[in-house]
């Protein structure tokens, strides 16, 4: 991982637990915050899903019995932030009224 000045940040298993059950909390205050329509409920519900996976299947990957398993479920996390991402993005596209900001380390993150 690196920070905005582009330096190797190294972190230890326990802070990104840490950060991964951050990330899902977040999430979910960010829903808790929005209006209740259909799309709301929709995307809101995929996010819930997606984020919180995030964190569950990083603290699989902590339990991995070889390097190839360890890289199998380290690639189900990275799937799960992206596909979180994705809903993060539709729910601020259908939400502009609430200026919802995203970290600009999430928007300089993405290479797709």
């Amino acid at each position: 991982m690196y920070d905005v000045n582009e330096k190797l940040i190294i972190m230890d298993a326990n802070e990104m637990i840490n950060r991964t059950k951050q990330f899902a909390v977040n999430c979910g205050h960010l829903i808790l915050s929005l209006p209740t329509n259909v799309v709301n409920h929709a995307y809101s519900a995929q996010l819930i899903k997606s984020s919180s996976s995030v964190g569950a299947n990083y603290r699989a990957t902590r339990r991995a019995k070889s390097k190839a398993d360890f890289i199998n479920k380290f690639k189900i996390v990275e799937e799960e932030i992206d596909e979180s991402l994705f809903f993060l993005e539709l729910i601020v596209e259908f939400n502009k009224e609430k200026e919802i900001k995203l970290p600009s380390y999430i928007k300089k993150e993405k290479k797709y």
